[in-house]
């Protein structure tokens, strides 16, 4: 099948591709390449793309495309309070606008990576499903909220778009980050012998494996129309909620002789919600997520060590995605919109 991967060159596209690769998919890339550089070790992406910023897709780029898959997005709540406007206009209108076009275009599937950070405080410990109340607490969240709702208003008897709301992804990636928590914890560990906690350590998360994000979205785009058509499901695994002290015990665990800290203003995160994954098994039985916080975080060490990062790597631009940004525009290489700037020759 014939799929464009938006974002392909990021921290979950990188990892996607591959798999989409192997499941004999025909891919197509399309990204702004911001991150380009940001790589763990010498990887270099040859996936055929459009290098594009998604706000200006047109028609002709989605030429012989039978399905999408849709990353691309400003991708974190820093990200999103940097300039609340570029978060509306990337990832909520651009969206709308991209889906229109694919509509129009004859692509028959659109899969949208959303989030479960729309559940954002959920006020108890109840697992919350894909009709649990949506409760946004950030800029971020608010914009995937409203592309869902958008999104639904075009599904028709031709056009398909699925709702992939994913856990806070975690694991080794081509394209590392480390601004996700487990990912953040383990770096930590690695180069300061010292885990950090920026909260009081009892906010829930529910984690996924990058891994098994891609595989979820690999078996949605196959799956009979009936399944998936204009419908929302948690990526993720229910067994794979943790509290974030819980994290961290995981990765003391992990790297010997670390010690866990918390910082001296530590006070709870609103953000706080469990996440039921159960639709997700019980409509495509034949996945089965393969990955948990204790091997994701060994392997992640491993990866770590191999590399020797460092702590003025790890807290640079390289794998810190606000950071990368502020830089792109510190030196006059992105302009006002958050576009390259065209030199002349």
């Amino acid at each position: 099948m014939p799929v464009l991967v938006t974002g392909h060159n990021g921290y979950i596209g990188s990892v996607m591709v591959p798999e989409l690769l192997a499941a004999g998919h025909e891919v197509l890339g399309l990204d702004t390449f911001f991150f380009e550089d940001c790589t763990l070790g010498n990887d270099r992406d040859g996936t055929p793309a459009v290098r594009k910023d998604i706000r200006d897709v047109r028609a002709g780029d989605l030429q012989g495309v039978d399905a999408i898959i849709h990353l691309a997005a400003l991708c974190n709540d820093p990200l999103g309070d940097l300039h609340p406007g570029w978060t509306h206009e990337i990832n909520h209108r651009a969206s709308i606008q991209l889906a229109r076009l694919a509509r129009d275009a004859g692509v028959r599937r659109f899969l949208y990576a959303s989030s479960c950070s729309m559940y954002g405080a959920a006020g108890s410990d109840d697992l919350l499903n894909e009709q649990a109340p949506l409760r946004p607490l950030t800029v971020y969240a608010t914009s995937k909220v409203r592309t869902e709702e958008d999104l639904a208003a075009l599904a028709d008897s031709s056009f398909s778009p699925v709702f992939m709301r994913n856990a806070t992804a975690y694991g080794l990636s081509p394209r590392l980050r480390a601004d996700v928590v487990l990912n953040n914890l383990v770096c930590w560990a690695h180069t300061t012998g010292r885990i950090r906690i920026t909260s009081d350590g009892t906010p829930w998360r529910p984690i996924v494996h990058v891994q098994d994000i891609a595989r979820a979205f690999a078996t949605a785009l196959v799956a009979p129309r009936e399944v998936i058509h204009n419908q929302a499901f948690n990526v993720g695994v229910t067994s794979e909620n943790y509290q974030v002290r819980e994290l961290a015990e995981i990765v003391r665990g992990t790297v010997a002789g670390c010690t866990l800290e918390y910082a001296t203003d530590a006070g709870p995160d609103p953000r706080s919600y469990r996440v039921d994954f159960g639709k997700l098994a019980r409509t495509f039985p034949a996945f089965k997520p393969r990955w948990n916080a204790s091997f994701g975080a060994k392997d992640l060490y491993a990866a770590l060590q191999e590399a020797n990062v460092t702590i003025e790597e790890f807290q640079g631009r390289k794998y810190i995605r606000l950071a990368q940004i502020k830089h792109l525009l510190g030196s006059d290489r992105l302009d006002s919109t958050l576009r390259w700037v065209r030199r002349a020759q």
